[in-house]
């Protein structure tokens, strides 16, 4: 079997620079002066860094990793989009990509237009786009608003659209980013069963993107996992999820008081400002084993030097195929925080009776600020463990596989 993707040693390389702060012409005539004759220093971050890859034609390649680890850009440079500094990408096929919502698309053209737009940029002759135009209206469910501006679309019916027209168009090479996340779960599961028959009917190569390791599992048969811009795994997709799930996912250091330091976090946004520490308690106890039903409580600190404009902290807490279980914050609760300002605080959520049932590992997010200052999203910060439990003491475990939750007073009657 031929490779539909030829990936070596392939590099991106981004200099950084702070923003530019308003100054005067005088100010800039001063200083052309003083860095005449100085050279200065530019800091350089890889986003990738010696990625070799092969990609059979017809397979079904997922990308994970964290936020920043470089699977948008390796997308980018295959798309054609931005250019490698080093390395080189062969191409047998045409690509299509969907890495945002809206990206090809003209705002200003309606959405029949767009789709003869992007076939033209596929390569596709007027007779062949029309012969799938119908398909694709179909498909993408927005056949009453096919003939409106694009602009008047909202983001979930840009996205029907434009993976109607991907997936329909034909190309060779399918690359999916994380945009399938906007849409709602009926279309998310229509777009998988499609990926999955393109690939498999047609010999489509499909390349996805997603931090939904079950959309992984569920559609792709191998997977490389990217680690700061490397390739640290490339293999079976279960052990791919694995290896990430077991050795990447971030768990927070502690500090001398047992705390863990959330200012360690790689994706604090200030430090010493925001969340600082974090205390996971369990019926009232500093452990990581948690039994169905048992009270969970977590203790932050936090330090702001401003008021907050409408904050909310808030919690998630996934599952090992990062499935998010719970997703709530204090603005879900109707409550409207007071924090204090220039010294440091103490929030603590509370979740009485827990009814998670499946054993398993879970993580928990951790999410602070407001839409104007700052927001953070501590990702990974606690690990903890659930364990089988006779819950209802009949001397008969619940199976798991059906039961990610309990009925603590679950009561079934017979009447005569």
């Amino acid at each position: 079997m031929d490779a539909a993707i030829t990936i070596h040693n392939l590099s991106k390389k981004y200099t950084l620079s702070p923003a530019a702060p308003y100054i005067a012409l005088r100010d800039v005539i001063a200083n052309s002066y003083k860095t005449a004759f100085r050279q200065k220093k530019k800091e350089v971050f890889w986003a990738l860094k010696d990625i070799n890859l092969d990609i059979q034609q017809g397979e079904r390649m997922g990308i994970i990793g964290h936020n920043g680890a470089g699977k948008s850009t390796l997308l980018k440079i295959i798309s054609r989009i931005t250019p490698p500094t080093a390395g080189e990408i062969i191409l047998n096929g045409r690509v299509a990509s969907l890495l945002e919502v809206g990206t090809g698309f003209h705002p200003e053209l309606t959405g029949r237009e767009n789709i003869y737009l992007n076939g033209s940029i596929l390569g596709l002759k007027r007779w062949e786009i029309n012969g799938k135009l119908d398909e694709i209206i179909d498909f993408s469910g927005v056949e009453k608003f096919i003939d409106t501006p694009l602009k008047h679309y909202s983001s979930g019916m840009q996205l029907r659209l434009a993976f109607s027209v991907a997936a329909h168009l034909e190309p060779e090479i399918l690359l999916i980013d994380e945009v399938l996340a906007v849409g709602d779960m009926e279309f998310q599961k229509k777009c998988m069963g499609k990926m999955e028959e393109v690939s498999k009917q047609h010999g489509r190569t499909i390349i996805f993107v997603s931090h939904n390791m079950a959309a992984i599992k569920q559609l792709c048969t191998k997977a490389v996992v990217l680690e700061k811009g490397e390739s640290t795994f490339c293999g079976n997709v279960t052990e791919a999820v694995d290896y990430y799930t077991n050795h990447l996912l971030y768990q927070v250091q502690k500090n001398d008081k047992g705390e863990f330091d959330l200012n360690r976090h790689p994706n604090k946004v200030k430090k010493d400002q925001g969340l600082l520490t974090a205390k996971l308690y369990i019926n009232n106890i500093e452990t990581d084993r948690f039994v169905p039903g048992d009270d969970m409580k977590i203790v932050l600190t936090y330090f702001i030097k401003e008021p907050l404009i409408d904050p909310d902290i808030g919690i998630v807490i996934k599952d090992e195929q990062q499935n998010s279980l719970i997703g709530l914050n204090s603005k879900h609760l109707g409550k409207k925080l007071s924090l204090c300002v220039g010294k440091v605080g103490t929030a603590t959520i509370t979740i009485p009776g827990f009814n998670i049932y499946r054993p398993g590992r879970y993580r928990i997010n951790l999410y602070f600020g407001d839409s104007i200052h700052f927001y953070e999203c501590l990702y990974d910060v606690f690990e903890f463990t659930a364990v089988e439990e006779d819950i209802y003491q009949s001397d008969r475990f619940i199976d798991p596989v059906w039961n990610q939750i309990f009925i603590p007073k679950l009561s079934i009657d017979v009447q005569q």
